[in-house]
């Protein structure tokens, strides 16, 4: 069996790739999440996958996309026996269904990619991975859309700023998870504009066979559509450090590369590089903001012995009705 793994930052058009695939003729496994108003068209994500993933990462807990350059160290270090016991279990199942190809979508699987390796190989399953790629800025507006339309511009433009470093932060980590094994980069303009030049692109490079030939009509001619691409913002509409915005410009214009040449040398040499860039900005960041963070932790840590103390008052007037009900 041939598993295709579908990465990506969250909002990168993973769920339009999926069901493309889908459509194509590889075997998503049942029941997938539901469509919801975030996501009409549907996810195409195994159900089982994401709350397998929700189970693992949520109480570290590591974000579906994380600005710490040690998430992925986080995460790997919640991986036990038993959880990969439990992933074992679920793909023996999918592998006994007798599906040739397999497509699973989660962006959070990139956390724990080693994991999903060990276990595929211990079962004779290959793997590849599909990376989307959607620039930073209609990322980070669709995430916004999606998700903070209810918040403050004062948190909004903080979160911008955490997304598009957790866009440079995932570039970085699943470029270096999925180095081991067949690999294609599929920029999302490309999906929606030209579907069959991505896709087929894609499968070359995925080794994976569509069933039958992508001559119109097709159903994906109905399921992927050039407005889906609603979030086309730049940097203008974002509030975002020049120096953030330059590391991600460098960061897409590499990973670009990789759409044509997914192996291709001197574009991992230089994201390896910006890496190392963003860990300086990172460690800077976080001394400039460690006053802050203190307060904050202080502050929480107030609160919290201010709820505890109203609790155990009410614990000791319950006490003293409790005792009074005895006596008489």
């Amino acid at each position: 069996m041939r598993l295709v793994i579908v990465t990506g930052s969250g909002r990168s058009g993973t769920s339009s790739v999926a069901g493309t695939l889908k459509r194509l003729g590889l075997h998503v496994p049942q029941p997938e999440v539901e469509a919801d108003e975030s996501n009409p068209r549907g996810y195409y994500e195994p159900l089982w996958v994401t709350e397998f993933h929700k189970r693992l990462l949520n109480p570290v807990p590591v974000r579906t996309i994380d600005t710490r350059p040690t998430a992925a160290e986080v995460a790997a270090a919640a991986v036990t026996p038993e959880v990969e016991a439990e992933l074992h279990a679920w793909l023996a199942d999918v592998v006994a269904i007798g599906e040739p190809q397999v497509v699973v979508k989660d962006p959070r699987e990139f956390w724990v990619h080693d994991l999903w390796l060990r276990v595929a190989g211990g079962l004779g399953v290959e793997v590849s991975t599909l990376t989307m790629l959607r620039h930073p800025t209609e990322v980070v507006r669709s995430r916004d859309t999606a998700y903070l339309t209810a918040q403050s511009d004062s948190f909004r433009r903080q979160r911008e700023t955490a997304n598009v470093a957790a866009w440079v932060n995932a570039a970085f980590l699943t470029e270096q998870a999925t180095r081991g094994h067949r690999r294609a980069f599929v920029p999302y303009a490309d999906l929606v504009s030209d579907w069959r030049g991505a896709m087929t692109r894609a499968g070359d490079q995925l080794g994976v066979a569509y069933d039958g030939p992508l001559d119109a009509p097709h159903p994906v001619d109905d399921f992927v559509d050039v407005r889906l691409n609603r979030s086309q913002v730049t940097w203008d509409d974002i509030t975002v450090a020049p120096a953030l915005r330059s590391l991600a410009d460098r960061t897409w214009a590499a990973m670009g590369t990789l759409v044509t040449s997914p192996h291709d040398e001197a574009a991992v040499a230089e994201l390896a590089a910006l890496q190392q860039e963003y860990l300086e900005m990172y460690d800077a960041a976080a001394a400039m903001a460690s006053d802050e963070t203190q307060a904050q932790v202080a502050a929480a840590r107030r609160q919290l012995k201010e709820r505890l103390a109203v609790k155990n008052e009410r614990i000791d007037k319950l006490r003293a009705e409790l005792k009074a009900l005895r006596g008489s």
